[in-house]
């Protein structure tokens, strides 16, 4: 069964994307404790990041710097903060988060509610610089 997330890469799900290729999808998560949160995913649905195999986990990460890359150019911070937590969905993914201070990354405050305006605004701005 396709988790949530190769729903939201098959275009299945709508979402907030911010780019993707052949192998890697980069959205915002519709949860976020910062704006620009964003999630990547390898396309190739496996559950724990530490069992993809050494070329997708590489591909991964690199592909996760450029997206980076373009959250830090889009969204005023300092640094953009990264967490692989991944019990919450069984899809291996990165959180790409803009901080300021390291509490910025505490994932047990109360996430934002953006609009859905807002969140394609943001979408829009880091894609653009991807």
């Amino acid at each position: 069964m396709a988790t949530i997330f190769s729903k939201i890469a098959a275009g299945e799900i709508p979402s907030y994307k911010i780019a993707d290729d052949d192998r890697y999808f980069a959205f915002l998560d519709i949860n976020p404790v910062a704006e620009g949160h964003t999630l990547v995913i390898p396309k190739n649905e496996t559950d724990y990041i530490f069992d993809l195999d050494d070329e997708e986990y590489a591909g991964l990460q690199l592909f996760a710097k450029r997206v980076a890359a373009a959250i830090k150019k889009a969204m005023p911070c300092r640094r953009v903060g990264v967490a692989v937590m991944g019990l919450e969905v069984p899809h291996a993914h990165i959180h790409l988060i803009p901080i300021n201070r390291e509490s910025d990354m505490n994932f047990f405050k109360d996430k934002l509610s953006p609009t859905p305006e807002r969140m394609k605004q943001i979408a829009e701005a880091i894609a653009k610089e991807f």
